[in-house]
């Protein structure tokens, strides 16, 4: 098998199963390397907030795209698919398995299928930031899923970023352009994808907990430092969850039990979302990730020797 990939909602072990992997494939006289598929986890500084493995923890194994991006960079799906498609390419010439990590949809989406990405228009963009200020986003939310319900059920409704885009893309295919992703996705390498999954209420407590250790690990001092590097000016990395409310925290608008809350709030809606964008992936090999053979399991499915 060429390449693998492992998804699921955040907090199911998604690194943990990867180097298990990496660890298979070592095993049985190969190496592998492992490439992120996590939007924030480029961000360098953004390591508590987004569970990012310590270089000790790695075992040994090559990590790619990590810490890529500073926080006021933007950081998008256009740029990131070349830049990891040529990673898996260099991995491969090397001998190596190549092993995606991550939980972010789009991008995940971008590197193991044939996706291709519409043309911009500025005059467009333009026009619909200014109508996403004057207006609101739920107000351009709506509009969208009038016009394009199916994207609309894809889209964050709370991030003007994506719906300006989602509407950007519309109005571009009305034109005569090329949508993202087919109807039926055409993988770009052969690929085994490997989902873990957990039971709902397993999954919330666990994701309650881990923002609670999030803040008593030092997520506003981290977050203290990323402003001074230039958190506020940054496009993506200020939208992130946790650090967004850690940031309201150091201002005043939040107590910490308010930034803690509407953290864990918002960390149970996201891996709702990627529950229901991975479930959508044809030929995926679900895993529970209490599931004690869950290595086997995966291994068996990627066509590693035992």
């Amino acid at each position: 098998m060429t390449l693998i990939a492992v998804v699921g909602a955040t907090g199911t072990g998604k690194s943990e199963l990867s180097l298990d992997l990496a660890e298979r494939i070592a095993s049985g006289g190969g190496r592998a390397e492992i490439v992120n598929v996590d939007a924030m986890q480029l961000y360098r500084g953004m390591d508590i907030g987004t569970a990012k493995l310590p270089l000790a923890d790695r075992r040994g194994v090559p990590h790619h795209l990590f810490d890529v991006l500073d926080v006021t960079e933007e950081a998008t799906v256009a740029w990131y698919q070349p830049r990891a498609r040529r990673t898996v390419e260099e991995i491969i010439e090397r001998g190596a398995t190549p092993i995606l990590v991550g939980g972010s949809g789009l991008y995940v989406s971008s590197v193991v299928y044939d996706f291709r990405f519409p043309a911009r228009d500025q005059t467009i963009r333009d026009r619909l930031e200014h109508e996403l200020e004057r207006d609101g986003v739920a107000a351009m939310f709506a509009r969208l899923r009038v016009a394009d319900p199916a994207t609309a059920e894809r889209v964050d409704r709370a991030n003007g970023r994506r719906v300006v885009r989602a509407m950007e893309v519309y109005e571009l295919a009305e034109a005569g352009h090329g949508a993202m992703l087919p109807e039926t996705p055409v993988p770009w390498l052969p690929v085994s994808i490997i989902g873990l999954s957990a039971p709902r209420p397993d999954l919330v407590e666990r994701l309650d907990a881990r923002v609670g250790r999030m803040w008593a690990d030092g997520i506003v001092a981290e977050t203290e430092q990323l402003l001074k590097q230039g958190l506020d000016d940054g496009v993506t990395a200020k939208r992130a969850i946790g650090y967004a409310q850690a940031s309201a925290q150091i201002l005043g608008e939040l107590s910490e039990a308010e930034a803690i809350a509407e953290t864990q709030r918002l960390t149970r809606r996201y891996a709702r979302r990627q529950v229901s964008w991975f479930k959508r992936y044809p030929d995926v090999t679900w895993i529970d990730s209490a599931d004690s053979d869950r290595v086997d399991i995966a291994a068996g499915a990627a066509g590693l020797p035992g």
